[in-house]
C-alpha cells in the first residue's frame, strides 16, 4: 500500500524558459500540484482500502467510489494525474514538428501538424474558466482534440491523453497575464515528442 506522492521534475525550474518561467514552474509544481496530492491523501485516508488501487484506476472509475470522496478524488486525483503528465510532456530544447508514429497519426487524422495546433489552441481558448485542452487517443484508437473543465481528466471518459495544455491561470498568469493565446503559442515550443510517442504507443496496446 502506497500513498500518492508529488513527482520530482526531470529538469530544473528554469529549464523551459523563455516559454515557461521558473517562478511559475516553482509555484505550479511545488504548491498547486503538491496541494492536489495532499488533498487526495486526505480523501483516501477515509477509505484506506482504496490505496490498493492506482490513482489512474480511481479516476477511470469515479462512479465506483464512495459518495463522500468522489468529488475530492475527481478534483484532486485528476489534478495529480493531469499535472504528472504535463511535466512529462514538456522538456527543454523540445518543440518543433512531431516525430515518430504520432506524427503519422497526426497527419492521417488532421492533415498536418499546423491544423492540429489550430484545433488545440481553439480548444484551449474556448475553455471557459479553468481547464485543459487535450490531444487524446479515443477508445477506438483514433486521435481526438477535446477540452475538460477544472481538473477533469479524459481518463474518466475512457480516453488516453497524450498532450495536455493546462489553461488554469496559475499555469501562465505570472508571465503572460490575461492573453491566454500568447501562452498557448509559446507552450508548443516545450512539447517532448519522445514522451508523446511513448504515451501514444502505450494507448494503442
Amino acid at each position: 500500500m502506497s500513498k500518492p506522492a508529488l513527482p520530482e521534475l526531470s529538469y530544473p525550474l528554469d529549464a523551459l524558459e523563455p516559454f515557461v518561467d521558473a517562478r511559475t514552474m516553482g509555484i505550479h509544481h511545488g504548491k498547486h500540484h503538491a496541494a492536489y496530492v495532499n488533498n487526495l491523501i486526505v480523501a483516501l485516508d477515509k477509505h484506506p482500502a482504496l490505496y490498493e488501487k492506482s490513482v489512474h484506476e480511481l479516476v477511470a472509475n469515479l462512479e465506483t467510489l464512495p459518495d463522500d470522496i468522489r468529488n475530492a478524488v475527481r478534483n484532486n486525483g485528476g489534478g495529480h494525474l493531469n499535472h504528472t503528465l504535463f511535466w512529462e510532456i514538456m522538456s527543454p530544447g523540445a518543440g518543433g514538428d512531431p516525430t515518430g508514429p504520432v506524427a503519422e497519426a497526426i497527419t492521417g487524422t488532421f492533415g498536418d501538424y499546423g491544423t492540429l495546433k489550430e484545433k488545440l489552441k481553439a480548444a484551449a481558448l474556448g475553455q471557459f474558466g479553468s481547464g485543459w485542452a487535450w490531444l487524446s487517443v479515443a477508445a477506438d484508437g483514433k486521435l481526438i482534440v477535446e477540452a475538460t473543465a477544472n481538473q477533469d481528466s479524459p481518463i474518466s471518459k475512457g480516453h488516453s491523453p497524450v498532450i495536455g495544455i493546462d489553461v488554469w491561470e496559475h499555469a501562465y498568469y505570472l508571465q503572460y497575464q490575461n492573453p491566454r493565446a500568447n501562452y498557448v503559442d509559446a507552450w508548443f515550443n516545450t512539447v517532448n515528442w519522445s514522451k508523446v510517442n511513448a504515451l501514444f504507443l502505450a494507448a494503442q496496446r
